[in-house]
């Protein structure tokens, strides 16, 4: 059973930045970030292969934010730049089996309680 716990996130002003963290434990998988905004789907961020090598980003956020990890502390980040405010939703961590480009979530089996994160323009 894997455990994931997040950290960061808040309110930011439109242009600023924000760190999220997962703390993982129970095994290492390949580790994604999703959010949901009110009244819409949730959907794919970032993605991050068990050795850090491969990573994928949505279109709208690549060049802005950044997935991490440190597999020797079982943590991933999400390093979010030049926030927009349609980047405001809940963020949730998510470890996986297999690393894609654009994942649905049921392609991953844990998750994280979820992080608000709030970008005012």
């Amino acid at each position: 059973q894997v455990h994931l716990v997040e950290s960061g996130g808040g309110l930011v002003q439109a242009g600023g930045s924000l760190r999220l963290s997962c703390a993982a434990s129970g095994g290492t998988y390949i580790m994604g970030w999703f959010r949901q905004a009110p009244g819409k789907e949730r959907e794919f961020v970032a993605a991050m292969s068990r050795n850090g090598v491969i990573t994928y980003y949505r279109d709208s956020v690549k060049g802005r934010f950044t997935i991490s990890r440190d597999n020797a502390k079982n943590t991933v980040a999400l390093q979010m730049n030049s926030l927009k405010p349609e980047d405001t939703a809940i963020y949730y961590c998510a470890a996986g089996r297999v690393v894609t480009s654009n994942p649905r979530p049921d392609e991953y089996d844990y998750w994280g309680q979820g992080s608000q994160v709030t970008v005012s323009s």
